[in-house]
């Protein structure tokens, strides 16, 4: 469960800090003051308007007149064989100038020294990619029904957490939120057009990387951005629905996920009143609670572990079905073809 936690250092190069936005005035400004105000690293940042509809891109041109360091940047017409962040972030990278590419999400706010630390740590260690999953902000009970299962699975059932000492590609992890890359090594494997037809867009840019020779890390992302990804139940529901079929919801891969999610965090309380049942839901706890506490997300959120295993799987589960029956997958009024499972 030990995740690498960066400290504040002074990084070498320009971090280009790359924003695919689309209608997200109600954060782009936030997301963009929060990235402008790094520090220990020369930073520019590069919004992309992707046919937005609200008044997103006035408010990027209103920053960049206060800031040189901002620029607006419009997202040419989405190709046919394209998901519409990944072309974002593709046509980000082309307009960058930095060494380093640090990909976010608007709803996304970086800390002040997120940029040089994670800048600084790739080139410590020699790293193409460096992620990590931000400090969860959950305001409902529905978020809080879903969102934690993220880091619950990373830290507490993938074999290294991601960590650069394995560097199998179907052992990487990723979270799109918070992307850094090393320029020339992102350009080597054909950045986001390489993986142009994918929704989970972070994980499958770090099987590539992998694939490819080069190290990718996933860091401790809580001290270094806040996110509020969703907001009640439904968007929540849709959102983790979109690309659960690039992740758990595999024709071959879900049943076993369901054997070892239901068998370790559902099947004890059938089991009740024995000792046993007791001891598995002790020990089931404690771990949601260590996981809890280290991505410093809320309390209350514990008690709700088992029925935030049941959700994770119904989720999963209709995602499966519904790729199996050529369901297209859907996001911000755009819809893709149903991709192959994994």
């Amino acid at each position: 469960m030990h995740l690498p936690r960066l400290r504040g250092e002074q990084a070498a190069g320009l971090v280009s800090i790359l924003i695919p936005a689309r209608d997200e005035a109600a954060n782009i400004e936030a997301c963009v003051a929060a990235a402008l105000a790094s520090r220990g690293a020369a930073v520019e940042v590069v919004v992309m308007d992707d046919g937005s509809t609200d008044g997103t891109p006035e408010i990027v041109r209103r920053l960049a007149d206060a800031d040189p360091r901002v620029r607006l940047a419009a997202a040419p017409p989405l190709p046919p064989d394209w998901t519409g962040k990944v072309h974002a972030c593709a046509r980000l990278a082309e307009q960058a100038r930095g060494d380093w590419l640090l990909f976010i999400d608007a709803d996304v706010r970086l800390a002040p020294g997120a940029a040089a630390a994670m800048a600084a740590h790739a080139a410590a260690k020699r790293l193409a990619m460096v992620s990590g999953v931000p400090r969860q902000v959950i305001g409902s009970l529905g978020e809080g029904l879903t969102v934690p299962a993220i880091n619950f699975l990373l830290l507490g059932y993938l074999p290294g957490g991601g960590r650069a000492e394995t560097v199998r590609p179907d052992l990487a992890a990723a979270c799109g939120q918070l992307v850094l890359c090393e320029r020339r090594a992102y350009e080597s494997v054909g950045g986001h057009g390489a993986v142009r037809r994918v929704l989970h867009e972070g994980l499958a840019l770090a099987r590539r990387f992998r694939a490819e020779g080069h190290r990718t890390e996933v860091v401790d992302g809580a001290p270094l951005a806040t996110c509020r990804m969703y907001r009640g139940f439904a968007e929540c529901w849709s959102g983790f629905l979109k690309n659960a079929v690039e992740g758990m919801a595999t024709p071959l891969g879900l049943p076993v996920w369901t054997a070892m999610l239901g068998g370790a965090h559902l099947w004890p309380w059938a089991l009740l009143p024995a000792w046993q049942a007791v001891l598995a839901i002790l020990l089931m706890l404690g771990l949601r609670t260590a996981v809890t506490l280290r991505a410093r997300e809320p309390w209350w959120t514990i008690p709700l572990h088992p029925l935030t295993m049941l959700v994770a799987l119904a989720i999963q589960w209709w995602a499966l079905a519904r790729w199996a029956v050529g369901r297209p997958a859907g996001w911000k009024g755009r819809a893709y073809p149903a991709t192959k499972a994994a």
